[in-house]
């Protein structure tokens, strides 16, 4: 399980928690990931295949979209702890930055002149969400972490992925450890897989909402943002 704290102790009003893919940027960071995986020959076609599949069931609803996310970890395995955040890194640098919608900022000043701690929580390996919330002067993040032997991942997650319902107990968890009310809280997701955070907290924030999450939103009354990149 992946969940830090800020190096300071500076008070605070509330928190404000910002799914990545598809809320933050517009581009998806596994599928990034993969895709320049396969370019440096990281990832052999037949992982590939796997992950195509895979990434089929979930968008079909299939098959378990928990086990479906542990599996896709899976072509991890011998890699080595450097060339993952190299990879990582060359990812965040070439094509995450460039696809920040730029409502983001806007967001993050209106909680700052609140005093609200913004936070990212998301299922976004650690190298990803450490880089975006540093470039974005984020408060924090909350993500998923691999499991790592002697400097090398397994090819499963250490803990349960930063997914789902998973989410909701990362978010929790994190506002008692802040002394923070759930209630008083905000979340910013895109999918319906974002529902149980968005369900619990005070200030829930549907941005680009998939088919399923619109109608959950509409259904709530809860407030729908369609943002954008400037091109």
């Amino acid at each position: 399980m992946e969940i830090t704290t800020s190096a300071d102790n500076d008070p605070f009003n509330y928190i404000a928690f910002f799914d990545l893919d598809r809320t933050i940027t517009r581009a998806i960071s596994g599928r990034a990931i993969v895709q320049r995986a396969i370019r440096r020959g990281m990832m052999n076609w037949t992982d590939f295949a796997k992950a195509v599949f895979l990434g089929a069931s979930y968008r079909l609803g299939v098959s378990d979209p928990v086990k479906i996310m542990t599996k896709m970890t899976a072509w991890v395995k011998g890699q080595s702890e450097k060339s993952l955040e190299d990879l990582c890194l060359e990812v965040v640098n070439e094509v995450m930055l460039s696809s920040i919608y730029h409502e983001v900022f806007d967001e993050l000043k209106m909680h700052r002149s609140k005093n609200g701690k913004t936070v990212i929580l998301s299922s976004s390996l650690v190298p990803v969400c450490r880089e975006i919330a540093g470039f974005l002067n984020m408060d924090d993040f909350i993500c998923s972490r691999l499991e790592i032997r002697d400097g090398y991942f397994t090819g499963r997650p250490e803990g349960n992925l930063c997914f789902g319902e998973e989410k909701l107990i990362r978010l929790k968890e994190y506002c008692e450890l802040n002394n923070s009310k759930v209630t008083e809280s905000w979340y910013y997701g895109d999918s319906i897989s974002d529902l149980p955070a968005l369900k619990i907290v005070g200030v829930p924030v549907c941005v680009n909402p998939d088919r399923k999450l619109h109608k959950a939103a509409k259904e709530n009354g809860w407030r729908i943002c369609y943002w954008k990149l400037i091109r």
